[in-house]
């Protein structure tokens, strides 16, 4: 668990050092500027922190199921390098991903306008500064969206459904409560994340109103970051032991 949180808070920190520094130049001074070539290096290194932040996700999930559906095996399964293993896999994943989309944004012409109406260079947003046609790019975004957001989401959910079972089944009350608080951060975390990202990219855009629209992507791009060592910490039992130890 600790070493999937060690890598889910990597993501956080790939995700806050892209993003802010340039939110803050845009609030501060009423906008910035930015090379193409920065813009769409700016895009790829938040795509493999959000995709490795999605895969990692349902990893935990799956590491909750194990502990709490199969508790006796779970030092077998769960083993160090199984866990190297699938780390450097959704790594690799995340890597080949943005190596493909920036690959064909490279491949794009773009004649202007020059302006993004946005805090940071999204996919979207690059792709309507271009006069090449970009239907091919949007049907490839929409089956990787659909590989590597809705199946790891696939994945926690149905990991859920089998841990919620397992909690129900077990006949103390404390034993629930014991059972649902060892996941029950990594839920408040995916609910956060996953809520968002899906409704930026899941739903058409026409719909969404500028204000809305930046307003959640600010939540997942800034907001996760600086809530996941909230929740990761502070519900966590070795930490509140630490704490009371130095006070």
């Amino acid at each position: 668990m600790y070493f999937f949180i060690t890598q889910l808070s990597l993501c956080d920190l790939l995700m806050t050092t892209d993003i802010v520094p340039v939110l803050l130049h845009t609030v501060l001074y009423g906008g910035s500027t930015m090379t193409l070539i920065g813009c769409i290096t700016q895009f790829s290194v938040f795509l493999i922190s959000n995709t490795s932040e999605c895969l990692l996700l349902s990893l935990m999930s799956y590491d909750r199921y194990v502990a709490i559906c199969n508790p006796l095996r779970y030092h077998s399964i769960m083993t160090h390098n199984f866990c190297i293993m699938s780390v450097n896999e959704v790594w690799l994943t995340s890597s080949i991903i943005t190596l493909i989309y920036a690959i064909n944004m490279f491949s794009l012409y773009f004649c202007g306008p020059h302006v993004i109406d946005h805090f940071f260079c999204d996919f979207e947003p690059i792709l309507q500064l271009s006069c090449s046609d970009t239907s091919i790019i949007h049907t490839l975004d929409l089956a990787l969206v659909f590989i590597f957001v809705m199946g790891p989401f696939i994945i926690i959910v149905v990991s859920y459904m089998y841990i919620f079972i397992t909690i129900l089944k077990i006949p103390s009350n404390t034993g629930k409560y014991k059972a649902f608080s060892t996941c029950s951060s990594h839920l408040i975390g995916v609910s956060f994340f996953y809520g968002t990202i899906m409704i930026v990219y899941m739903f058409p855009t026409e719909g969404q109103s500028l204000i809305l629209n930046h307003s959640l992507s600010l939540i997942y791009t800034a907001g996760t970051p600086l809530l996941n060592p909230i929740i990761y910490t502070l519900r966590n039992k070795d930490f509140k032991e630490a704490f009371h130890k130095l006070t």
